[in-house]
């Protein structure tokens, strides 16, 4: 083959060996660590990174850029923690807002205090108030008055009063030492009062006792013939009995924006321990609305207070008891009410308050009470205090086995008479003090709502009716109303309820740290140590990805070089000769080669001259 031939044909297949070496694949991955690691440092966008590589020939300074370059790392990370740290602590923002709005008037809840001598339990009341003179008579030597109707049916209750003797001299009122709980005899020489507290005795099924002790003998006094007093209304089988609404003998005038009440403007209940009350504003369908603020434009009420009639055992003040509420809320007149005094104009300025909560991960609050493990007992929405007592309720139905008269009564259970249940007294003042300590769970169980109103209060007092107004104003009050007090004073009060501003408040939450501003913060903090942007992350990502697939590939390399140099399995015709035994560790060597006969025709002889002038040419040449 000429020449000139040779070498284009040479040249030919070495530029198609280039060809293919520069030829790119799909995915390719550096041989290795080394490789990998320069060319990221030469080309990523992250500031420091090559100064890794471009100073290579100096150590002095690769390490000097590596330790900085680490350390920057590790305080931006440092950096992200917190921030993540603080994004998942779910702070938040608070928001006052002041709106300007036509206002909704809330509900008012108005009591006499003190409950009426209803007629369903006249007679027990009457043998109540004999059997508690005797026990004041033994224990303070005090000779109380009872009115002549109670003594005048004496003979005619003397039998059915020995059921009611029977229970209470279950539960006596005893004199207690201080220093010790030893009873005294019945005919004890009489000592110092301050030596000495009150209270009565609380006994179960197995005869285990204890004493509820006050310190004040008016409140040990009190509180037994509550206890008493509970367990009478609790024998009442119609609660519609006790319902004996005077509205026009308590409440003597209503007007609410200079118009006069009527009865749908308010709804009627009874309370065990304050008697007759009365809820203005209630009806939803027709709520009471103020557009402007004052005196003029809110409730006034003028109200009776005498208590000839009641039960002085039960409440040792008089006047009258005054709750604002939210509408479709129930009144707890324990928590929020507060007593209006006689012979006095008490004028009450309103400003509203609404809160809104975040809830989810910002706070515990619930929306509608759905997710309390709590059965609510009152026919109104989701309140805090609504929980707690049906809490309370729950637990005393499940511990002493029926109800306790003040709360709503549960679906099946019946309320705590001592007739039935003779020990409830016992097991309730045991599951009060739980209750109060919170063993019971009630206060961790109910969460305050999402969405809540309140209404801040302020009261100012003033005489009514004043020295020169007083003569009329009873007049006009004697003729209208029947009031035939003789002492006048003391048996009337003014209120008034309203609005003290027009605008109100609404305090809500917002979140404080977002995911905008996470991301937001985490970018500033990448700029801050790095100079980078998202692309740069980007870059550092690949890289893992990259160093994870090299670790894949050379650890599957070894894994197959592995395979290789392991030895094969004995042939299945091998001989069991001991000569050849001797021979197996020389031909199990790691270097072991073999040798195999091929035969293969022999190339032609043109084809085996090298690429370029021949040797003969060369030295013909020469």
């Amino acid at each position: 083959m000429p020449e000139g031939e040779k070498m284009r044909q040479c040249k030919q297949e070495e530029e198609q060996q280039q060809k293919e070496e520069e030829r790119e694949g799909l995915i390719e991955f550096y041989s290795s660590y080394q490789e990998l690691f320069q060319f990221f440092c030469s080309n990523t966008t992250i500031h420091g990174a090559i100064r890794l590589v471009c100073s290579k020939k100096n150590k002095m300074k690769t390490a000097f850029w590596s330790v900085l370059f680490f350390l920057t790392f590790g305080l931006m990370y440092w950096q992200f923690g917190i921030l993540y740290r603080e994004y998942f602590s779910y702070p938040v923002n608070l928001n006052l807002n002041l709106n300007s709005d036509r206002l909704t008037f809330p509900a008012v809840t108005l009591c006499t205090l003190n409950p009426y001598r209803y007629s369903a339990i006249r007679k027990q009341l009457d043998q109540l108030d004999q059997i508690t003179h005797q026990t004041l008579l033994d224990l303070y030597d005090y000779n109380m008055s009872l009115p002549q109707s109670d003594w005048s049916t004496v003979s005619t209750q003397r039998r059915s009063s020995r059921s009611l003797l029977h229970h209470v001299q279950r539960h006596p009122l005893r004199r207690q030492k201080r220093d010790n709980l030893v009873n005294l005899p019945e005919n004890s020489p009489s000592v110092d009062k301050n030596d000495w507290k009150i209270g009565f005795v609380l006994c179960n099924e197995n005869n285990d006792c204890f004493h509820q002790a006050y310190s004040s003998g008016v409140d040990a006094v009190r509180e037994w013939y509550s206890f008493h007093y509970i367990n009478i209304l609790a024998q009442v089988p119609d609660a519609k009995a006790l319902d004996e609404s005077d509205f026009e003998n308590f409440i003597y005038a209503c007007r609410f924006n200079e118009a006069t009440c009527d009865k749908a403007n308010y709804t009627h209940f009874h309370h065990p321990l304050y008697g007759n009350c009365y809820t203005f504003n209630d009806n939803s369908s027709s709520l009471w609305t103020s557009s402007l603020p004052g005196i003029n434009n809110g409730l006034s009420l003028v109200v009776r207070t005498e208590q000839n009639d009641f039960i002085p055992l039960l409440s040792t003040v008089t006047g009258a008891r005054v709750m604002v509420h939210d509408q479709n809320e129930p009144a707890f007149m324990d928590d929020g009410g507060f007593n209006v005094r006689p012979g006095i104009e008490t004028s009450i300025s309103m400003r509203k308050e609404m809160t809104v909560r975040l809830g989810g991960s910002y706070s515990d609050c619930t929306e509608d009470g759905s997710d309390v493990p709590v059965q609510n007992l009152y026919s109104s929405r989701y309140t805090e205090q609504v929980c707690i007592r049906s809490c309370f309720q729950l637990n005393m139905v499940e511990r002493c086995g029926c109800a306790y008269y003040f709360y709503p009564l549960p679906s099946g259970a019946e309320y705590c008479d001592y007739r039935k249940h003779t020990a409830w007294g016992y097991c309730y003042y045991k599951l009060l003090a739980e209750f109060k300590a919170d063993v019971l769970g009630c206060f961790h169980k109910c969460r305050k709502p999402c969405k809540m109103t309140e209404y801040q209060l302020s009261a100012g007092y003033s005489r009514w009716p004043s020295a020169v107004s007083e003569d009329w104003v009873f007049y006009m009050l004697s003729q209208q109303n029947k009031y035939n007090i003789t002492s006048k004073r003391n048996g009337v009060a003014k209120v008034n309820i309203f609005f003290e501003e027009w605008n109100y408040k609404t305090n809500g939450e917002s979140p404080a740290f977002t995911v905008v501003t996470l991301l937001s913060q985490l970018g500033n903090q990448w700029s801050l140590w790095f100079g980078s942007s998202v692309l740069s992350v980007m870059e550092l990502a690949e890289l893992v990805l990259d160093f994870i697939a090299i670790t894949f590939i050379l650890a599957f390399r070894w894994f197959r070089s592995r395979q290789k140099l392991s030895p094969p399995g004995p042939a299945p015709n091998s001989q069991d000769n001991t000569a050849f035994q001797d021979e197996a560790p020389a031909l199990s060597a790691p270097h072991r080669f073999t040798v195999e006969a091929v035969v293969t025709t022999l190339p032609s002889y043109n084809s085996l001259e090298p690429c370029g002038p021949s040797r003969d040419g060369e030295v013909g040449h020469e």
